[in-house]
């Protein structure tokens, strides 16, 4: 049982770290796909909460707790607080690969748990707040898959939400639905995507296309692509914390992809950070999409749609120095996957409001319902 475990946290934590990209895009976007935000930015309905005022259409706040709630096909939500051992893996020395990672949460849960029988495109924007603050948007985009948000409040970190793609777990052949579902929830602890912290700094990993990884061998402690997103919501404030933190380890990209971060924090400063030669670098950026965006020879190397989904989410920015959660939901939709005629969706869509600190959800591409859900 116990190998089946891990050849399932293999591929999972595999697979994630290749996720952390999304999947790769080859058409352009037509004229005709430009329908696009200006019909819809400034036109949301304003409607009164409490006496407040909200423009959050079809909101439904959500609570997470310990067990796994459905809330739609295809999207889930769960709260693990406590340890979950994540300063021992990094104590340890962290992992190289993705291996690594598997090994050591099967040894923590076999110290756990007594088990029995059978148990490619992303987009991402920050924006200054019309109402104070600032937002982070989020599209994954991949095939129809199984998201759980994930609430962790850690006894040595901050507390974040986080999202992750279950059918990357599941695809080991284990069905962990057979597990508590606490035991469920710390397998994903080790897998997110996305996410932000109660400080607001906000985490979202894209795949690159190119045939280069990332693998820093300087003697440091080891991190792969879903332990790095795991290592920023646990213990970066903002930018400038986030980016000594990477410093500290050496970066393994999972599954030998490329990928760069998104990251963002509630005082507006937004970066991209890439990896070219195994040398960290740091661009000021808005938007991130799937192309290099370190100046020199791999500058613009990726899929043509990024470089579409880029020039159309600069260009809104251009426009708007500040905006509403609803019309940066607006500008997510206008990146969607139903804009480009192909096969996979955008999974899920999310605005982080960096001063609430909320993460507000759309399924599936449903911009029309909204789930709610506080760090704090």
């Amino acid at each position: 049982m116990k190998k089946r475990l891990y050849r399932c946290l293999l591929l999972v934590l595999g697979v994630s770290g290749l996720l952390s990209g999304c999947k790769k895009g080859v058409d352009e976007r037509t004229a005709a796909n430009n329908h696009s935000i200006e019909s819809r930015i400034g036109e949301e309905e304003i409607v009164k909460e409490n006496g407040k005022e909200s423009r959050r259409e079809g909101a439904i706040p959500i609570t997470p707790d310990s067990e796994i709630r459905e809330l739609e096909n295809g999207l889930s939500m769960v709260r693990y607080e406590g340890d979950y051992g994540f300063d021992a893996f990094l104590e340890q020395g962290g992992a190289a690969s993705d291996a690594d990672v598997a090994e050591f949460i099967t040894s923590l849960l076999a110290q756990e748990v007594h088990m029995e029988g059978t148990p490619f495109g992303c987009s991402t924007l920050s924006v200054k707040s019309s109402e104070g603050g600032y937002l982070f948007g989020r599209n994954f985009d991949w095939n129809t898959c199984n998201a759980l948000i994930v609430s962790a409040r850690p006894e040595n970190g901050y507390a974040s939400v986080s999202t992750v793609n279950m059918d990357f777990i599941r695809a080991g052949g284990l069905d962990l639905s057979g597990l508590p579902d606490q035991m469920q929830a710390f397998v994903s602890l080790y897998a997110p995507l996305d996410g932000m912290n109660e400080k607001g700094l906000a985490v979202s990993v894209n795949m690159i296309q190119d045939s280069a990884a990332i693998n820093q061998d300087m003697g440091k402690t080891d991190l792969t692509t879903t332990t790095a997103i795991r290592l920023l919501l646990d213990k970066a404030a903002d930018v400038d914390e986030a980016l000594e933190l990477l410093r500290q380890y050496d970066f393994h990209s999972s599954m030998g992809m490329m990928v760069h971060l998104a990251l963002a924090d509630a005082d507006g400063r937004s970066v991209a950070v890439e990896y070219v030669d195994d040398e960290m670098t740091v661009t000021e950026t808005s938007v991130v999409t799937n192309f290099y965006l370190t100046p020199g020879e791999k500058q613009g190397i990726g899929t043509a749609q990024s470089h579409t989904r880029y020039e159309i989410l600069a260009g809104i920015l251009e426009e708007y120095s500040e905006m509403t959660e609803t019309e940066v939901r607006d500008a997510l939709d206008s990146v969607s996957k139903d804009n480009f005629g192909e096969f996979e969706s955008t999974e899920w869509s999310i605005v982080m409001n960096q001063a609430t600190k909320e993460l507000i959800y759309y399924h599936r591409e449903n911009y029309e319902t909204a789930y709610v859900v506080s760090v704090e």
